[in-house]
């Protein structure tokens, strides 16, 4: 087993360490956040994933797991330290590797032994090559140190699942030194491993994310032409799904993509391709489906609804997706801004995410309060919109909108609901490339005149 140094404790460098120490290596995990690392130490987890917490505590009692914010102890006798600080997406598109650099310079001037130095984080192809002249201008010891690049593929929600029964592990090195001790240290996990040079494990984890973004944008596409033709989406991904070329996974329509992952790296690659003389126009196409597809449901409420000034607005789901607390591209965050530009008094609902959102947005300062319950958000509301898919929101009964809500009028962007369930219920409601007929208030006023009131799904 190896002594492995983790530089930084987010999503990647946190479940990266707990799972290198759950497999018996002794780990390392540092951080210059004095504050997340005594959460740390106290066997508290800052970042919301199922079953992270669990293996911290396990392995931090067994004493194979430590945390600090000491680099020049953790990094001096580890036989390979592992990058997972963030690369940020800056105003341009391109990403911020000045962490990197940091950790890097923080390497060459402390490790007193042969190291084998492992980018986990997402950077533009050619950055492994750079990191290692970097660490080679600033190295202070005569020892020998390699970089060998080791992308991530772990899906927010599932991370500790994606990274101990992952699908396969990349690894690009280029020398026989680094990527054996590679495949010794992921030997415990016995999975796939998959062994190229730097710079294709670099366009691995791009290629592979952008492919994903690309289905998902695809699929929306596809979802926004279904409505105005009368095809039902979920029939059409069905019928796709048989097709082993194409697969059934990613094939959900909704208001897009978020996270930390896809737009930060379509914008990236589009980028790089740019840098180098060349544009992605399927990459392209896909960013600005995404862009638009975000807030499809505020337009479609929008032209429904004369204004929401002084509306009660339920919110159910603020986090980007189920299964985590963050925020990063959620739809959440590009819609109830606009909901308070136009008057509204939102009530949100989160299981995890609300206290990440109330600091962006507090309510002593804006028209909007958090509840614990679902159901609170919908006592009295005029309208309604969902955005995450969390168990709790899927919880709600279809009769519970006509019960609660002042009008029980709903934009759904996860496709939660069968259509005929909330028509029998008396929901208004709109999904994301369905097609239905949903009587409303009006409709059912006017039976008495024959009169029907025919409504398609946005």
């Amino acid at each position: 087993m190896y002594k492995i140094s983790v530089a930084g404790t987010g999503y990647v460098g946190l479940v990266a360490g707990v799972c290198f120490a759950e497999v018996g290596h002794q780990v390392t995990c540092v951080d210059i956040d004095e504050q997340k690392i005594n959460m740390l130490k106290q066997g508290i987890s800052p970042i919301y994933e199922t079953g992270l917490e669990e293996l911290l505590r396990k392995n931090y009692a067994v004493g194979r797991l430590r945390f600090t914010t000491d680099y020049i102890q953790a990094y001096q006798d580890a036989d390979a330290v592992f990058v997972g600080v963030g690369t940020p997406e800056q105003p341009d598109g391109s990403a911020n590797l000045s962490y990197i650099a940091t950790v890097a310079r923080q390497i060459a001037e402390t490790i007193e032994k042969d190291c084998l130095v492992v980018v986990k984080s997402t950077v533009p192809v050619g950055t492994n090559d750079k990191v290692e002249q970097f660490i080679h201008d600033f190295l202070v010891n005569d020892v020998r140190v390699e970089v060998a690049s080791n992308p991530e593929f772990l899906a927010q929600g599932t991370a500790v699942r994606d990274t101990l029964e992952a699908a396969r592990i990349i690894i690009g090195a280029d020398s026989k030194w680094a990527e054996d001790m590679l495949m010794k240290i992921y030997e415990p996990f016995n999975l796939p491993i998959v062994s190229v040079s730097r710079r294709s494990a670099e366009m691995i984890k791009y290629a592979s994310n952008d492919f994903l973004a690309l289905k998902i944008s695809y699929m929306n596409d596809i979802a926004n032409l279904c409505e105005l033709v009368g095809a039902d989406i979920q029939d059409v991904a069905r019928g796709m799904s048989f097709d082993e070329r194409i697969g059934s996974k990613f094939l959900n329509a909704g208001i897009g993509y978020g996270g930390s992952c896809f737009p930060k790296d379509t914008k990236a690659l589009d980028y790089l391709a740019g840098q180098h003389g060349y544009e992605l126009r399927t990459v392209k196409a896909a960013i600005k489906v995404n862009d638009d597809q975000k807030t499809v449901l505020y337009r479609k409420a929008a032209n429904r609804l004369i204004t929401f000034d002084g509306l009660k607005v339920a919110v159910l789901g603020l986090t980007f997706k189920s299964g985590t607390d963050d925020l990063r591209e959620a739809p959440s965050l590009d819609n109830i801004p606009l909901l308070l530009q136009r008057g509204a008094r939102v009530y949100a609902y989160d299981p995890v995410g609300s206290d990440n959102f109330r600091q962006r947005y507090p309510e002593s300062e804006y028209k909007i309060k958090y509840v614990e319950k679902p159901e609170e958000a919908l006592s009295g509301a005029n309208v309604c919109f969902i955005f995450t898919e969390w168990d709790e929101i899927k919880a709600v009964k279809p009769d519970a909108y006509q019960k609660l809500m002042r009008t029980p009028l709903v934009y759904d962007g996860r496709n939660i609901y069968e259509i005929e369930d909330m028509k029998d219920a008396g929901v208004e409601y709109y999904s994301i490339g369905r097609q239905a007929v949903v009587e409303n208030k009006a409709a059912k006023l006017n039976n008495s005149h024959n009169a029907s009131h025919r409504l398609y799904s946005a």
